[in-house]
């Protein structure tokens, strides 16, 4: 545990999905070897989360979204190692592992993704009664089911559960399951309902970004997808789900039982065990506690980012809904810390604010919703939405340029920079005399 004392400080990675991974990265270029840069996790791959929903229809095969990290961490100096964590032990700086060893670190940097609340709900999650497009092995999994579903067509019911705080991807799969059964041609023979905890479609856990709630209502009407909204899902049986529509007032309005033979729905996150419960770096959901500078309050060598981050919801709505941490989102607080870490090896405090801009692109197969709000969280100095069959196309390209980046170590390419400053999107706040 101990290191000598010409030792470089020693930066700990917890996680390698999209924000542990480019943070890694951008971690390591950002201290020039002033540090060494460690990354644990529980998986030698890295899975392009967002593909999931391809998969799950079979547009995209598992290996054409996978990156497996030893070489290229080893590539970028960054030691890696797959064995998972146990259990972080913040006033001890070590993490312990799943074979009963422990990582010491100077600063650590959460980055773990949630654990996905299945357990809530009986009978929900892939063990249960429905499919997940959650993870790649979840998604591929439901590949299997919707090919039996298609030979024995029956309803389809698709959405977020209670505490969901990841929306686009239930209104991203809706939507290219309708694309897909009509390719198929059964689409007539499907009726499709859209099940949601959000209190109006397009809601997103953001109280909307432009014209969402216009633009989604439009695409489910146009293709014949009933919706609940204010939805709380009691159970599922095999076939059948029971969801409570929730008035204004908090009381249950009315009461479905919802008949399916295939059903997806996004479950509400927490933290993943090795975190929970730790008194000072969680809230209660074990989501990690973090200031402005994505720093702890409380144990001020811990960093968090992405998923795993406490952010409380916008406002009071009849049944819970999360706020999402979208991809360039997480980005944005992968640069500041980045540059705060690297402050504070030059002995200076941190001064860096993440922006929380969002830019999000949801791909329906024949089109697709895109939106850009900056910040995420309103009052917005931009708030914009569009759709067009160019998202699709989009979608696909950002695949691409995204894998591209993870293969080959770079967290932001010159040109991407470039690009974003064009566009007049930044992941830094400018720095104020009150960051500083």
């Amino acid at each position: 545990m101990s290191k000598p004392a010409n030792a470089l400080p020693r930066i700990l990675v917890l996680g390698a999905g999209l924000g542990g991974t480019i943070a890694a990265y951008e971690i390591r270029d950002a201290t020039k070897g002033r540090a060494e840069v460690s990354v644990v996790s529980d998986s030698d791959d890295y899975w392009f989360v967002p593909s999931n929903p391809w998969v799950a229809v079979r547009w995209r095969e598992t290996d054409a979204i996978r990156v497996s990290l030893p070489p290229v961490m080893a590539k970028k100096g960054i030691t890696f190692t797959s064995v998972g964590a146990a259990r972080v032990h913040p006033a001890e700086n070590r993490v312990e592992l799943r074979d009963g060893t422990s990582m010491s670190y100077d600063y650590l940097v959460i980055a773990t993704g949630p654990e996905l609340a299945f357990d809530e709900i009986p009978g929900f999650g892939p063990d249960g009664h429905t499919v997940s497009v959650c993870r790649t092995d979840h998604a591929a999994h439901a590949a299997d089911v919707f090919d039996e579903f298609c030979k024995n067509p029956k309803p389809i019911v698709v959405g977020a559960a209670q505490g969901a705080s990841c929306f686009g991807p239930a209104y991203e799969f809706a939507l290219i399951l309708d694309t897909e059964l009509r390719r198929r041609k059964i689409r007539d023979q499907v009726p499709m309902t859209f099940v949601t905890s959000e209190p109006y479609i397009g809601h997103l856990g953001l109280d909307g970004v432009g014209d969402t709630k216009g633009l989604l209502e439009s695409q489910l009407r146009e293709r014949h997808i009933k919706w609940v909204t204010n939805a709380r899902v009691t159970s599922f049986d095999d076939g059948m789900a029971h969801v409570e529509e929730v008035g204004e007032d908090g009381a249950v309005k009315k009461v479905h039982d919802l008949p399916f033979g295939f059903s997806m729905l996004l479950p509400a996150f927490r933290g993943i065990k090795a975190v929970y419960g730790i008194e000072g770096l969680t809230n209660p959901r074990g989501f990690i506690l973090a200031d402005k500078h994505q720093r702890n309050p409380n144990f001020k060598n811990v960093y968090s980012l992405g998923v795993c981050v406490a952010i409380p919801p916008l406002g009071p709505t009849p049944v819970p809904v999360g706020v999402p941490k979208t991809g360039f989102m997480i980005e944005s607080m992968v640069t500041a810390v980045a540059h705060n870490i690297a402050a504070e090896l030059d002995g200076r405090e941190p001064n860096e604010v993440p922006s929380w801009n969002a830019v999000c692109l949801a791909d329906f197969g024949d089109g697709g919703v895109a939106f850009v709000a900056q910040p995420q969280i309103p009052p917005r100095n931009v708030n914009w939405s569009s759709h067009g069959k160019w998202v699709h196309l989009a979608k696909v390209g950002f695949e691409k340029y995204f894998l591209k980046k993870v293969r080959s170590g770079v967290s932001e390419p010159f040109y991407e920079k470039l690009a974003l400053q064009m566009l007049g999107i930044n992941k830094l706040k400018e720095t104020t005399k009150e960051d500083v």
